[in-house]
This record gives C-alpha cells, sequence and structure tokens, in this order.
C-alpha cells in the first residue's frame, strides 16, 4: 500500500476511530475502574451463572440461527444463480424486498403472526386443527425465525459471489464422466462454494451475536441474549461495570471469530 492509498484512506480510518475506537476504548475503562478498579467485572462476568446461561444460550442460538439461514440462502442463492428467468426475479424479490422493511417492523410482524392471539393461531383454531394457541413467541423459537428472516439475505450476497465464479467446463467434465445430478452437486459444486458458504457463516453468526430488538421483542424477556444483557445491566440495573465487561468480552470473541474466518475463506479461496 502507498502513501498515495493511506492517504485516501485516512479520512475513513479516522471516522472509524472517532465512531468505534474511542467508544470502545471508554468501555474498556469503564470494565476496569467501576466500581473499583481492577478486574474484579470480568471474573464475575465468567463466574456468575446467570451470565455463563445467557452466554451459552446466545452461542446455541446464535449456532442455530447460522445454520438454518445458510441453508435456506443457500437453496435461494442457487436457484438466483442457476435458475430460470421467472424464478430469479421471485428470488430477487425475497431478497430485496426485507431490506427495505425495518428490523423493528419486522420483528412486530412476527409478533403480531405468531402469538397467542395471531394471525396464524386463529387461523389454526378456526379451522379446527387445533383447541388450543401454540406458543410460538416469548420463547427460543420466536426469537430463531424472527433472526433467521432478518439474516437469510446476509448470507445470499457471499454464496452469489462464490457460486458464480464456480467453472463450468468442472461441472461439464463431472457430467462427462457419468457423474449423476447429486454427485455433481454434494462433490464438485457444494466443495467449489466452500469459500461464499464459510464467508456466509462469518457474517450471519457475527451479526447473530449482536441481536438486540429481535430477541427482546419476539422473546419476551425469556430468551435474553448478551446484547439484551448488556443493555439491562447498563440501563436498568446500573451495573455499568459489569455491563463493559460483557461488552469487552463479546467485542474480543467477535475480533476473534472474524480473524479465525477470515484465514479459512482465505484458504478455501487459495
Amino acid at each position: 500500500m502507498t502513501a498515495r492509498h493511506i492517504l485516501l484512506l485516512a479520512p475513513l480510518l479516522l471516522l472509524l476511530a472517532v465512531a468505534y475506537l474511542l467508544p470502545f476504548l471508554g468501555v474498556m475503562q469503564w470494565s476496569v475502574t467501576l466500581p473499583e478498579p481492577g478486574l474484579g467485572q470480568y471474573a464475575a462476568a465468567l463466574t456468575d451463572p446467570l451470565v455463563l446461561g445467557v452466554i451459552w444460550r446466545t452461542i446455541r442460538i446464535c449456532v442455530m440461527v447460522t445454520v438454518l439461514s445458510v441453508a435456506a440462502a443457500y437453496v435461494m442463492t442457487l436457484i438466483w444463480v442457476r435458475g430460470g428467468p421467472v424464478a430469479r426475479v421471485v428470488i430477487e424479490l425475497c431478497i430485496l424486498i426485507p431490506f427495505w422493511i425495518s428490523v423493528l417492523t419486522r420483528a412486530f410482524g412476527w409478533l403480531a403472526l405468531l402469538s397467542n392471539k395471531g394471525i396464524l393461531n386463529t387461523w389454526l383454531q378456526h379451522l379446527g386443527i387445533l383447541s388450543e394457541p401454540l406458543t410460538l413467541v416469548r420463547n427460543e423459537f420466536g426469537v430463531v425465525v424472527g433472526m433467521v428472516h432478518f439474516l437469510i439475505p446476509f448470507a445470499v450476497f457471499p454464496l452469489a459471489s462464490s457460486m458464480r465464479a464456480v467453472d463450468e467446463r468442472v461441472l461439464m467434465a463431472a457430467r462427462s464422466m457419468g457423474a449423476s445430478r447429486a454427485r455433481i452437486f454434494w462433490q464438485v459444486f457444494v466443495p467449489m462454494t466452500r469459500g461464499g458458504i464459510l464467508g456466509a457463516v462469518l457474517l450471519v453468526f457475527v451479526f447473530a451475536l449482536g441481536f438486540f430488538i429481535t430477541p427482546a421483542i419476539l422473546g419476551g424477556g425469556r430468551s435474553v441474549m448478551v446484547a439484551e444483557l448488556i443493555y439491562l445491566r447498563i440501563f436498568q440495573s446500573p451495573d455499568w461495570g459489569l455491563g463493559a465487561a460483557i461488552s469487552v468480552i463479546l467485542m474480543v470473541t467477535v475480533g476473534a471469530l472474524l480473524a479465525l474466518m477470515l484465514r479459512q475463506v482465505r484458504g478455501a479461496d487459495r
């Protein structure tokens, strides 16, 4: 990178430093100074059963959301990249329309659809399929549904880039060797899109770790995740030191995951 490139990037780097680095350094200061100097808040965060329970719940939900989002996005992307004209238009609408709707609106939409007196339960009861409404929100199921719906479009783009880079000649060679469609897909096409899969997994998992609005609304306080716990510690307890320590742990975790996954993606591309 030349001095000219660094000069061009300087305004962006300055903006990032002011908008993200300085506030994060302030949070780090809180974590080791409030309510008293030391690393006591980190010890509390890593030993408190409540905090550990929230962390493990967050990891569990994020893993489920990542698997479901990437799997659904892979199917959608495959149709988008290799399907017919009509199918491509439909998939494009399914991908683009969610970006035009705010996350808050989508969360309340799922609440209206899945709540005990929501559209789905009301229809099923009127049809005689159910005698009692299903509990589909204020639990992990509702949180996972809302998060998957939000994150699928984000997983599509790295997958689409990877799929469009697949060399058709390799697929034709496999077909000429007598391989079935299923075998070509699983043993040739999927391995060739490994970089896109890893990129989608990275993107979705990191986004899911920091989710706040959707779990707060659809979880109803019964499926608290790390971001919501930080909010509660900072604004409602208030326990700024512990909230800051959890924030730092979350940021370090995200940074480590980014470094690991980017390394894997680069290895897959090579």
